[in-house]
């Protein structure tokens, strides 16, 4: 299984591409669609180094979700490669959320305990979804 193309545009949309290094909200050097890795002050890429450096983002984070063997549909495994994408391995590794995957939680525990990794750097990201 391998992620979508839907990830990538969706990752694409909710990052924005900004082709300057820049501090994200946690203070992070980061570049193109949320790129951190080996990022320095001043450092510039394309468009295309930016789409090519999220692929490979995002295929390192899915293989890593992969080993998890907790993925039964595209959209797990998409889901958890944006998760890990974001927020790196260790805290999914440490998560209630990956606990309530694994014991079969419902639909509704699931989106719960995503719910709650909104933050970065200490503020509110993203709303909750409404009821």
């Amino acid at each position: 299984m391998e992620t979508s193309n839907l990830l990538l545009q969706k990752l694409m949309e909710f990052e924005g591409c900004r082709l300057e290094a820049y501090r994200d909200a946690a203070g992070v050097l980061t570049i193109g669609y949320g790129h951190t890795h080996d990022v320095r002050e001043g450092d510039r890429i394309s468009e295309y180094w930016a789409r090519e450096l999220l692929r490979e983002d995002i295929e390192r984070a899915a293989k890593q979700v992969l080993k998890l063997g907790v993925c039964r549909t595209q959209g797990q495994l998409d889901a958890l490669t944006s998760f890990v994408f974001n927020l790196g391995i260790g805290q999914l590794r440490k998560s209630t959320l990956l606990r309530v995957i694994k014991r079969q939680g419902s639909d509704e525990e699931i989106r719960r305990e995503f719910m709650r990794w909104v933050y970065a750097g200490g503020k509110k990201m993203f709303l909750s979804p409404s009821k």
